[in-house]
């Protein structure tokens, strides 16, 4: 080994705590940019090349039925833009009926063949239809389908039973269930016809503009109202890669926050390394090394620790890249989908060639310094430097230690400045960390809705299932009088469960209809206001996009059958059923549904109210009617909230760690550099315990410094990054889902940085504190 070698091992060992400090902030940057890379691919190539290999349909059109004739729509696939079509395929939705149980309403297309120029079907179980009486159901995230399973239609005239003979999937999810042209009339409610379904692929589809003018193509010189919904490829993208895609927004702000401490903490260390060993860089170029051997030997010892760092950042990201991926792996059917190799190759490169590229900008003054400068000069900092303040100090009603370690910052103010910076990122991080996870709890509760005091409902666990018994109308009038009655009442309202079918939403839209006032239940407006008369609904963003529809526009819900049409009036923050729940009023869905009764109720009592006791004295009076009231709060969690609450916890420890092992090494030099005057301090009577003082007060202002810098930048990456996730998963937060930061959280979160840079402190304190006075006065 030559003589260079031996001395980069040497200081990369000798100084342990800034290798260890090179080294966590590299790991963490690789960590984050693995997973980030990872999931973007993720999020992308599998659904595009599943879209590609099936010809998927860049726009699924349903035209409604009698409005347009099968000529007329075998012309639109001659209109511009227009690269390949199918159809018309016959559509109706019908609800199909299991043992006994109604099902949801299956959107159902007529086609004889899965193949085609677009959307071909891919069967991942038994074979296609091929006379009526037989169904091809989707292939889903839903239980696992049994074929030879019989569905009736009882609803439908002759109550027509279908034999599942096998499962597709589409990749467009153009519909949920396939049966021959044929069978399609014997599905249709009587007095009604079949839409029609057409599917075309656009020679250009990138963006929603093209995609909106390929519509408009087929579209043009069709009778007005003859388009009853559309879909496009864009928003079953989103859909099918939302829960990946999710993740990228905040593995990149701290894969961000992560790179930049990398560059701030090599930086550092190396510069540290040089102002404190120019008497070891003058005997190296006294004995012939070159200023670039001098430089890449400063280098190579920040790129060692950060190599093995790196190494095992990239076993880190993947491994926790495997969790995530499988449930996309699931969606597309694919096998082995993990972490590319050239997304490793990237990472891995880029963070080395970072690592080299700061550490030879920092050594670079190694490099120009000369031999008899670097021989002559000691570790003292320059002279004059820091003596204004020491005195300024001196003068404020301070003990003696605390005003030397506040003016000891002044002596070294590049030091400080990256003591700080540290502390700024540390602090931008616990802010950011902070806020995501309180924001992720804000839409939980938005999703639960549970603002009542009390809800009474159906008595046992399939209280709430699709079996649940249901509550005559008479037994429903009986209780909301009970409720009224019930001293300590203030308001209530209650909750009946239906299904509808809506263009351009595939299955069936699960509709919450309330007899009362619910605006008071926890509902999180976006946009607009709340459902006030009859014929007004609310719905969440990933609705309205599937429905092509926003606030003041009209959409068509088939309920049993018939057609009701309601006015968008709000767009409310709703993440169940992925966000493709409507809210309306019972009045709305009365005539089309006459059965439909309230089946829960939420209560809010008046101030003062015992919860406990109201709901056991209602009880009482609900016990005959099969119902019971509870005060307990129902919370319906959400595993991807839990789990990137804990990837939160963890890469924000692990960015605070970073920034106590940097302020950490930047003391542990300091005290090294002043370890002389240390030792004239003791001998002139400081104590330990002062000297431990001493050292904390000198990283006081950087954790100021720190702390009002890095709360607002870790604010403004909390409103960037919780924006970017929620439009990742097809969703509008409102303000107050956002505006997380109250006085006291910022009061709290202001301390973090000071507490950061004192914990960083603690350790080379203590060390100073125990050095013996005449080992200290000793030491050159």
């Amino acid at each position: 080994m030559s003589a260079l070698g031996r001395f980069v091992r040497a200081g990369a060992a000798r100084r342990r705590v800034q290798s260890l400090v090179v080294g966590l902030a590299t790991l963490l940057a690789v960590t984050s940019s693995v997973l980030g890379g990872a999931l973007l691919v993720a999020s992308d190539a599998p659904f595009d090349q599943a879209f590609a290999r099936q010809h998927g349909a860049h726009l699924i059109a349903q035209f409604a039925a009698g409005r347009v004739t099968e000529a007329r729509l075998l012309d639109t696939a001659r209109a511009d833009g227009v690269a390949a079509a199918a159809g018309p395929f016959p559509v109706v939705s019908a609800a199909p009926s299991l043992e006994g149980m109604t099902l949801p309403p299956l959107t159902v297309v007529g086609r004889a063949d899965p193949d085609g120029p677009v959307d071909a079907l891919a069967l991942t179980g038994g074979r296609w239809v091929r006379a009526p009486g037989e169904i091809v159901l989707a292939a889903g995230d839903g239980p696992p389908v049994r074929l030879g399973l019989e569905l009736e239609f009882p609803e439908l005239p002759g109550s027509p039973t279908l034999t599942v003979v096998g499962t597709a999937r589409s990749v467009g999810r153009s519909a949920d269930a396939w049966v021959v042209p044929s069978q399609v009339a014997a599905l249709t409610a009587t007095g009604r016809a079949a839409d029609e379904q057409m599917l075309y692929r656009f020679a250009g589809a990138g963006g929603a503009a093209e995609v909106a003018r390929g519509r408009a193509a087929v579209t043009a010189g069709l009778p007005s109202g003859s388009l009853a919904g559309v879909r496009s490829w864009l928003a079953v993208k989103k859909e099918a890669t939302r829960d990946t895609a999710l993740f990228v927004p905040f593995l990149v702000a701290f894969g961000v926050l992560g790179l930049f401490m990398s560059v701030l903490v090599v930086g550092s260390v190396v510069a540290g390394a040089v102002g404190t060993g120019l008497r070891r860089i003058g005997v190296l170029k006294a004995v012939g090394c070159t200023p670039a051997q001098v430089v890449r030997a400063y280098a190579a010892q920040a790129l060692l620790p950060a190599a093995a760092a790196t190494v095992v950042g990239l076993v880190a990201g993947h491994l926790l890249a495997v969790p995530l991926l499988a449930d996309t792996a699931q969606v597309y059917g694919s096998a082995g989908l993990g972490v590319t190799v050239w997304t490793d190759v990237v990472v891995a490169g880029g963070m080395l060639g970072l690592v080299a590229l700061t550490a030879a900008a920092a050594a670079w003054r190694a490099g120009r310094l000369r031999s008899v400068d670097a021989l002559a000069v000691g570790r003292a900092p320059t002279a004059g430097r820091g003596r204004r303040a020491a005195a300024l100090a001196a003068r404020l009603p301070l003990p003696r230690p605390v005003g030397l370690g506040l003016a000891r910052p002044f002596a070294r103010p590049a030091r400080t400045a990256a003591t700080a910076a540290a502390v700024v990122f540390g602090t931008a991080a616990v802010t950011f960390g902070v806020g995501l996870s309180t924001t992720l709890g804000e839409v939980v509760a938005a999703r639960n809705h549970n603002a009542a005091d009390v809800t009474v409902g159906a008595q046992g666990p399939a209280a709430r299932g699709p079996g649940a018994p249901a509550v005559s109308a008479e037994t429903a009038a009986a209780v909301t009088r009970a409720v009224a009655a019930q001293p300590g009442t203030r308001r209530q309202y209650g909750t009946a469960l239906t299904e509808a079918a809506v263009a351009g939403a595939s299955g069936g839209v699960p509709v919450l209809a309330y007899d009362g006032d619910a605006s008071w239940g926890g509902f999180r407006m976006v946009a607009g206001r709340w459902l006030r008369a009859e014929g007004e609904a609310v719905a969440a963003t990933p609705f309205l996009t599937a429905a092509g529809a926003g606030v003041g526009d009209t959409v068509t819900l088939t309920v049993r059958g018939t057609a009701v049409r309601v006015r968008i009036v709000g767009e409310v923050l709703d993440t169940t059923e992925d966000g493709m729940r409507v809210f309306t009023d019972v009045s709305t869905l009365r005539a089309a549904d006459p059965g439909l009764t309230v089946s829960s109720w939420a209560v809010e009592l008046k101030p003062g109210t015992d919860a406990d006791a109201y709901a056991s004295a209602l009880d009482g009076e609900l016990e005959p009617l099969g119902l019971d009231a509870t005060s307990a709060t129902y919370v319906n969690g959400s595993d991807m909230a839990r789990v990137m609450d804990a990837m939160t916890a963890l890469l924000t420890l692990m960015l605070v760690c970073v920034a106590g092992l940097g302020v950490l090494g930047a003391v542990v030099l300091d005290t090294h550099e002043r370890i002389r005057e240390l030792g004239v301090h003791k001998a002139l009577g400081m104590t330990p315990r002062q000297t431990v003082v001493l050292v904390l007060a000198s990283v006081v202002p950087a954790g100021l410094v720190g702390a009002a810098v890095g709360v607002p930048l870790g604010m403004s990456v909390h409103g960037v990054v919780t924006r970017a996730m929620g439009r990742s998963a097809g969703l509008r937060l409102p303000e107050s889902v956002l505006s997380v930061y109250g006085a006291p959280l910022l009061a709290l979160l202001a301390l973090a940085g000071t507490a950061v840079a004192v914990l960083g402190a603690l350790l080379p304190a203590g060390w100073a504190a125990r050095v013996r006075t005449a080992t200290a006065l000793r030491t050159e």
